[in-house]
């Protein structure tokens, strides 16, 4: 083979490379934003829920989510700027920094299939001390609005059931002014609903069954999102990194190649 169709070679191989990483760092940047979007919205929505768990770990792993996503999306950026230049060191810093947040994910994913498996066996043995100890307190005012929307958004009352309420500090103490539930526990919330304690009146089933199966949702997403998008990033990352080190930038003889990021 000669020179000149060896060098023409190279220079068909470096503009395959050339598209086939601004297809794969289009990939990752819309990777990246799911991931972005999954996490803000597992923080953003019923965000007030997070105060009635003993443990950090779901806002954590939504938490970490965020940081990831914002990290592909900001990275992707400099992938952009690799692939123009055709800078090898560019590139290389690139999928370090990309191989960074695929152990990013891949650890909020884990979390979050971690968290998913005791999450029943919290939510029972702390949801109904929080709700019977805590609500309506000095000081509690964060619980006592979360349990309110808890119970009005998921249609529930008490921990495990209304009568959960009659054992209540809240109750027992005179504190709810003849009420037998709070007024978040009715159907239609008006003053002192919470008197009349009717399943006409007031939701009869428990939040922690619902509690759960909302929560368990939000972890199940952001487990597929964060173990999927980092599976999506590990295989490409090693192809394309394998084949650009291999081949490199060519160009003709004589000339000197001056690059930069």
């Amino acid at each position: 083979m000669s020179a000149e169709s060896k060098e023409e070679q190279d220079l068909l191989i470096t503009l395959c490379l050339k598209y086939l990483l601004f297809l794969f760092n289009c990939l990752f940047w819309l990777g990246g934003a799911a991931v972005l979007g999954v996490g803000v919205w597992t923080l953003a929505e019923k965000s007030q829920y997070l105060s009635l768990l003993a443990s950090g770990t779901f806002s954590a792993s939504a938490s970490i989510l965020v940081v990831a996503g914002g990290l592909v999306v900001v990275t992707g950026f400099l992938g952009y700027c690799a692939v123009i230049r055709e800078h090898r060191s560019c590139l290389s810093t690139y999928f370090c920094v990309l191989l960074l947040i695929f152990l990013i994910e891949l650890v909020a994913g884990v979390l979050a299939y971690v968290y998913y498996q005791r999450l029943s066996q919290e939510l029972k043995q702390h949801l109904s001390r929080t709700m019977t100890e805590n609500y309506h307190q000095p000081g509690k005012e964060a619980i006592t609005l979360a349990v309110d929307e808890l119970q009005q958004d998921l249609k529930c009352c008490g921990s495990n059931n209304s009568q959960d309420w009659a054992s209540s500090v809240y109750v027992a103490t005179g504190q709810a002014e003849g009420r037998v539930v709070p007024d978040s526990c009715c159907k239609t919330v008006t003053p002192h609903c919470g008197r009349r304690h009717h399943p006409s009146n007031i939701y009869k089933g428990g939040c922690i069954t619902k509690l759960e199966q909302f929560l368990a949702e939000h972890l199940q997403i952001i487990g597929a999102v964060g173990v999927g998008v980092a599976c999506l990033q590990v295989r490409p990352d090693s192809v394309v990194t394998q084949r650009s080190e291999s081949s490199g930038p060519s160009c003709a003889p004589g000339q000197e190649v001056h690059r930069q990021c």
